[in-house]
């Protein structure tokens, strides 16, 4: 694992314990903890949700989604394969090797099912992911739509629609 200032990272699948400090200390944006949502479909072995951690308090995480990408078009041009999505870096811990380490944990876990490649999806709006993805071996395969919603801290539904490009790799 990548040594930050002298000091070891660990990257390890999230538990129920885990999700009240993921919440505190990389909080949701709305009133219900996408974090609990990510154990529960990890709970179902719809996924499994990585947490990276730094000197016991977690720095970053993503969710390795075994079902694959939510967009129905996307899914049927990327048959199965799954998707690395919320991948999250505390921002003051960016560009540092976190989020590079979090997707190849997600890589060696497709690896040991005998998955040959893995997406992942990035905001048109986000060049700097993009650019770590391209870096990472991921090519573009198809723009979508990302559509997803989220209850606001006031208890308003948001539904939020984000123009995005799924970037595919094949595995080693």
């Amino acid at each position: 694992m990548p040594w930050l200032y002298g000091r070891s990272m660990e990257i390890t699948l999230c538990t129920a314990t885990d999700v009240a400090l993921l919440d505190t200390c990389l909080a949701s944006p709305g009133r219900t903890s996408f974090h609990a949502r990510r154990f529960a479909r990890q709970e179902a072995g719809d996924c499994a949700y990585l947490v990276a951690w730094l000197d016991g308090r977690p720095v970053g995480h993503a969710e390795m989604r075994w079902t694959g990408c939510a967009d129905p078009q996307v899914r049927d041009a990327t048959k199965g394969c799954p998707e690395v999505g919320g991948l999250e870096v505390a921002a003051e811990l960016r560009s540092r090797g976190i989020g590079t380490a979090l997707v190849r944990a997600a890589e060696k876990l497709a690896r040991e099912r005998q998955l040959t490649v893995v997406g992942i999806g990035v905001g048109k709006d986000n060049p700097r992911a993009a650019a770590l993805y391209e870096r990472l071996g991921y090519r573009p395969l198809t723009d979508y739509l990302d559509r997803y919603a989220y209850e606001d801290h006031d208890g308003s539904l948001r539904e939020c629609v984000d123009p995005c490009t799924f970037l595919v790799r094949e595995l080693d």
